[in-house]
């Protein structure tokens, strides 16, 4: 990083330790965020695609007393790709599945982006959670986004990235003017100093990716897949925080997955994109504030 962080106060003020779990036969490196006796359920976040435990790091700023536990997904971040599986959407349930037994049994589980397709994918397949949060999920094919001429072009770097040869291909997949690109496309606020923090997080973090075999089954299982699959096969109480503004998944269309949800709130925050993690966290957390500890049976 080379941009201050605008809640590093907030985040300095909360107690971390890193750790490591065996899970499905590798090593998954997770983050344990404030007390562990705090009052609050214990939550594991799930980053998006790309991205590693950092980027909820703001939304887990704004939720003081409460125990989150963010790990790398597998081949991303500290956490290597899991040993003899291709890194579908199956693979990731699984890893899922196995970390939460394994490190917080009946924990709330909490998924941003990509992270909400694993999530409920993971739930639908009968993972054990109290409740279940989903930040900006995707609740629509990508290719069928505001943008998918966009995501179609994507598709087309992601696989000619995997099929270069390996030197150039690896470069490419890490070419930081091309992340540069994604990240301005995604940025919603006018605030100078958060967009040069939102680049600088996207540049830092962005291609810690293991190699380019992972990077692109994720990509793959990122746009094959969203929400609306899983969701009624979700039983659970269910937060959705959507963006209004959100150019991968249209507000109209996070309308339409709250309806597949047997229990279900819809949050939708104003004036941001994709990326509410890093623009809007207060409000996020506001809303899952609430929802972890609603204040009498049927208020929520």
């Amino acid at each position: 990083m080379t941009v201050a962080n605008p809640y590093a106060a907030l985040l300095d003020a909360i107690p971390v330790e890193r750790r490591v779990a065996a899970v499905l036969g590798g090593e998954t490196a997770y983050w344990v965020y404030g007390p562990d006796d705090a009052h609050a359920p214990t939550v594991i976040a799930v980053h998006g695609f790309r991205g590693d435990h950092h980027g909820l790091e703001p939304v887990v700023a704004h939720l003081p007393g409460v125990r989150v536990i963010s790990p790398d997904l597998p081949g991303f971040g500290e956490t290597a790709p899991l040993p003899g599986r291709r890194h579908d959407l199956d693979a990731y349930a699984a890893w899922l599945t196995h970390f939460a037994e394994a490190v917080a049994p009946g924990a709330v589980i909490l998924g941003h982006s990509f992270g909400s397709i694993v999530v409920s994918a993971a739930v639908a397949g009968g993972l054990e959670t109290p409740r279940v949060v989903l930040v900006n999920p995707i609740g629509a094919p990508a290719l069928e986004g505001p943008r998918g001429i966009l995501t179609r072009l994507a598709v087309f770097y992601y696989w000619a990235g995997a099929r270069l040869p390996a030197k150039i291909g690896d470069a490419l997949l890490r070419n930081g003017l091309i992340v540069r690109v994604m990240s301005v496309s995604m940025a919603k606020t006018k605030d100078a100093e958060l967009r040069r923090f939102v680049h600088d997080q996207h540049d830092t973090y962005f291609s810690r990716f293991a190699d380019r075999d992972v990077l692109h089954d994720a990509f793959l299982a990122s746009v094959s897949n969203d929400v609306r699959a899983f969701a009624p096969r979700i039983p659970q109480p269910v937060l959705l925080v959507a963006a209004v503004r959100d150019d991968i998944t249209p507000i109209e269309a996070e309308r339409h997955l709250a309806t597949l949800f047997a229990d279900v709130e819809l949050v939708e925050i104003p004036d941001v994109g994709h990326l509410i993690h890093y623009e809007t966290p207060a409000p996020a957390a506001e809303a899952i504030r609430r929802f972890l500890v609603p204040s009498a049976p049927g208020t929520r």
